[in-house]
């Protein structure tokens, strides 16, 4: 393990290099393999906010909100606005908070968030990161501790930002679609047993739900496998951007408005319990 500055912490295994900030979120700035980017990446250094990562984790809960408000338990809760303009809040609170470094050797790093109750999430928590880089491998955990006197509904997840190259594959076995409104608020669900094309044919917004086997993702240069502990994704493919996302989430978007909200992943957290999640990203260049 190498620290770059006070706030960028870098661990090399083989040919790959991940860098952190801890500062932004808990997130990955960059992982290459030698100079080629294995996600999103840029110089930590440069970096100004987990939106610009190469990814970051979503704590307590994935994409949006709805119209920052929900009921829970019998009371009535507001979110902060969190993400441009806006009318829901976004991916949770822990990828706009700095991390504190709990523990890093030559291969892994732990970071620790402790979150007290406030505007944009009305529940104490704890929550913990462990990266772990091996020669072709990097793996992050994921360890949420309810501290709050109350049970809280919680999700977790990550959402890691890859290069859209030339050939840029994606190839992932799932079974339901979630399509949105106007809003971008998910409404109904549709059978789709899959994906496989290239991403530059893909127009992807959307949650999906019955994720099995490893996402795999190909270009000219690398394949990759995703697996997670989770079971559903959401799929990101804009078409006028160099990058797209396919993020490990265990609950349905906006889950906490849904009929119920635990069928669709959200989860209920007692005081003192803990819940975990994973996810792995291993990497061969071709």
């Amino acid at each position: 393990m190498t620290q770059q500055s006070e706030a960028v912490f870098e661990l090399h295994a083989g040919a790959l290099r991940l860098a952190l900030r801890p500062d932004l979120g808990g997130c990955i700035a960059g992982l290459w393999h030698r100079e080629t980017a294995v996600l999103r990446s840029s110089d930590p250094t440069h970096l100004d906010s987990a939106r610009g990562a190469a990814c970051y984790p979503l704590v307590p809960y994935s994409n949006r909100l709805a119209y920052r408000r929900f009921r829970w338990k019998g009371r009535d809760y507001t979110t902060a606005p969190n993400f441009d303009a806006s009318p829901h809040s976004v991916h949770g609170v822990g990828w706009l908070r700095a991390w504190q470094v709990t523990a890093s050797s030559a291969v892994d790093v732990g970071l620790r968030y402790r979150h007290e109750a406030d505007a944009h999430w009305p529940f104490d928590f704890e929550v913990s990161q462990h990266f772990t880089l091996a020669p072709s491998s990097l793996r992050v955990q994921l360890q949420f501790t309810n501290t709050a006197d109350i049970a809280q509904p919680v999700g977790l997840g990550w959402h890691p930002y890859f290069p859209k190259r030339a050939r840029s594959r994606l190839h992932v076995e799932l079974s339901d679609r979630w399509d949105s409104d106007a809003a971008q608020l998910p409404v109904r669900k549709h059978a789709q047993p899959g994906i496989d094309g290239d991403i530059a044919h893909l127009d992807f917004d959307n949650c999906f739900e019955g994720w099995a086997g490893p996402a795999r993702i190909r270009d000219e240069k690398m394949a990759l496998q995703l697996t997670a502990s989770m079971q559903r994704l959401v799929v990101y493919t804009p078409r006028d951007k160099d990058y797209f996302c396919v993020e490990p989430v265990s609950h349905v978007s906006n889950a906490i408005h849904m009929a119920e909200p635990t069928a669709q992943g959200l989860q209920v957290v007692q005081p003192d319990e803990t819940v975990q999640a994973w996810m792995q990203l291993d990497i061969t260049m071709v």
